[in-house]
């Protein structure tokens, strides 16, 4: 019973049963991704940690959002199946979200920014989903998705405030402590925080110990910051070639978790996250997008605090395009 003076109870947005129902949604569309160890990897890192990998760059969509998106619409009733979603995305989550509808016969609808990489909407569309281009970034596109849900009765699937997203981001983390028991910590990439709440959820039923850390990029520092500052904040830009995670605020439903359970949260620049891209693809032979490669950045950026541990990264999206990837490895 909660004391008269105590602080509030942070209500988690899944519960280990929703972890477990999501991975049985998914698992028949989904074979676990390789979590690998990389001698070269390890030699560059240092400070005698071992780096496990957890390749979700192998997913169909070549992003771990393959996992929420199933989760999402496998948790759908049957009238919102047939009226379709409708969701925002710059790319991985709309790609994700295109795929299971084609997978589960749900209509899907993605909202993107004008500008958007041509390379991801050109997937988008690939995998049958209609695409949306509007507005100026990724808020304008949330809401043209809000207009359109509205207006023709679809179904919101965000790619942050969405139960179903959470637990299926989290099923990244039980697979990753099914295949490495003694993991001592996780460094994440945070853009709106599914995949680190995810693995908070997991940790707190298997692994207390396990230690889990944040990291965002410097131009997209929002969630960071209000971490640091215990309370939501908002950023007017958020200027970062990663744009797996270029957010500008916090959301309702994972930031009151992290700040209750991440152990650390760091940034890292552009120039640290695209060494990151580099080195992950001279040491594994694994092509990485910038949000792919933030984790590594954040765990160089913790090496003296996590020395001597066993860390996971994960590689969580190769969706890189040619432009980028030429600037990035001609550095």
């Amino acid at each position: 019973m909660k004391t008269k003076g105590s602080p509030p109870q942070v209500l988690w947005p899944v519960s280990f049963d929703d972890v477990l129902a999501a991975r049985d949604r998914i698992r028949a569309h989904l074979p676990a991704t390789p979590l690998r160890r990389y001698a070269p990897l390890d030699d560059a890192v240092g400070a005698g940690i071992g780096v496990l990998v957890k390749h979700e760059n192998h997913q169909p969509t070549n992003a771990f959002k393959i996992r929420n998106a199933l989760s999402a619409l496998g948790a759908l009733g049957e009238s919102d199946r047939r009226r379709g979603v409708v969701a925002a995305s710059t790319g991985n989550h709309g790609q994700g979200l295109a795929y299971a509808g084609a997978l589960l016969g749900v209509p899907v609808t993605i909202c993107v920014p004008v500008g958007n990489n041509p390379e991801k909407n050109a997937a988008i569309r690939g995998y049958g989903a209609r695409l949306i281009e509007e507005g100026s970034g990724y808020d304008d596109a949330i809401a043209v998705a809000d207009r359109l849900a509205a207006r023709d009765g679809l179904r919101v699937v965000h790619s942050t405030n969405e139960r179903g997203v959470i637990a299926g981001a989290a099923t990244i983390t039980l697979e990753t402590l099914d295949q490495a028991p003694e993991l001592d910590a996780m460094v994440l990439a945070v853009g709106g925080g599914s995949q680190a709440v995810g693995a908070l959820t997991v940790a707190r039923a298997l692994r207390p110990g396990l230690r889990v850390y944040g990291v965002q990029a410097a131009g997209a520092s929002a969630g960071h910051d209000s971490w640091h500052a215990r309370r939501p904040l908002r950023a007017a830009a958020a200027d970062t070639f990663a744009d797996g995670i270029a957010t500008r605020s916090t959301y309702e439903l994972t930031f009151e978790t992290l700040l209750e359970g991440l152990a650390g949260f760091v940034t890292v620049t552009d120039d640290e996250i695209a060494a990151a891209v580099r080195l992950l693809l001279s040491t594994t032979h694994n092509l990485v997008e910038g949000a792919g490669a933030a984790g590594l950045a954040g765990l160089l950026r913790l090496r003296d605090e996590l020395a001597g541990r066993t860390v996971a990264i994960v590689i969580s999206g190769a969706n890189i395009d040619a432009a980028t990837l030429r600037r990035v490895v001609s550095a």
